[in-house]
């Protein structure tokens, strides 16, 4: 398997046929699209599409997916390692660590993750660049699929001399600009285009610098704040705790004293009464004499 892997993506070839779409789905095992109510057709990113054609005005059609960023925000957010970096440089997901927090979500720059929010079970679902198909030395099914060459597969380094290439070959055919080169950190899926990607999140707000550094800056007050909850939470329930057994055994006591009580004043009279005298106690009429 190839180190860097990584795709070139030109827009101005796509035709949207969605061959690469329907391959992803046959790969990936991935079924029908689900449709919401009133919804006629699917064209973005779901738990049962990795990847979609996006339909822009003028007849424009651009590929999404997950970019494979360099440097994850996804995988730096993940608490448990669900969200990994591959050596080679893939970014793939293990559901069986997965505990459903879902920060992947929120963190990653361009939207990608999916979360299927109609299963019983829900998992987290993305592109993985086919890592399978990769380790068996294939490249990906979408690249495969793509019948007008709009996409190309090799090292990260490969792909970014390609696009420079055809910059300068035809610069009145594309924006000056290799989309996802220096993007937060730079990522593993490339776009040359002729029209703007901002809507893909390649927008001004971005910047070049890396994500997981600022993740970080959040992500590691999260475990004194646990254990500082934790000490709390602790303490409040020891003191609740412990009132609630004094309580107990204060009731426990008074009803301890009044079934004493009770059971004095059955037992006959006390020691200290006088006995009654055998004469004068007589009831009337009980003299026999």
């Amino acid at each position: 398997m190839i180190r860097s892997p990584a795709i070139l993506v030109d827009t101005t070839r796509c035709t949207g046929c969605e061959e690469c779409v329907d391959a992803c789905k046959q790969v990936n095992d991935l079924g029908a699209d689900r449709l919401r109510p009133g919804q006629e057709g699917v064209d973005g990113l779901s738990s049962t599409r990795f990847t979609t054609i996006l339909r822009r005005p003028g007849d424009h059609f651009v590929k999404q997916q997950c970019r494979h960023c360099l440097e994850p925000t996804c995988v730096s957010v993940c608490l448990v390692g669900a969200m990994q970096k591959t050596p080679e440089g893939p970014v793939i997901y293990d559901s069986d660590l997965c505990i459903g927090c879902r920060y992947c979500l929120t963190a990653c720059p361009y939207g990608i993750p999916r979360y299927e929010w109609d299963e019983s079970v829900p998992y987290v679902r993305k592109c993985t660049l086919c890592y399978p198909r990769l380790k068996e030395g294939k490249r990906p099914a979408c690249v495969d699929a793509c019948p007008h060459e709009a996409l190309l597969f090799g090292t990260r380094d490969e792909m970014l001399r390609e696009a420079h290439r055809r910059l300068k070959a035809n610069p009145e055919r594309y924006l000056p600009h290799v989309f996802g080169e220096k993007e937060v950190g730079g990522t593993s899926v490339l776009y040359l285009a002729d029209i703007s990607l901002g809507f893909l999140g390649w927008g001004g707000h971005l910047g070049d610098e890396p994500m997981p550094p600022l993740s970080w800056a959040s992500l590691k007050k999260v475990p004194p704040v646990i254990v500082g909850m934790s000490t709390l939470m602790g303490g409040i329930y020891w003191v609740i705790r412990r009132r609630m057994q004094l309580a107990a055994k204060a009731a426990e006591g008074e009803i301890a004293a009044m079934e004493a009580g009770g059971a004095e004043g059955a037992g006959g009279p006390d020691e200290d009464t006088p006995a009654p005298d055998p004469v004068t106690s007589r009831p009337e009429g009980s003299d026999h004499e």
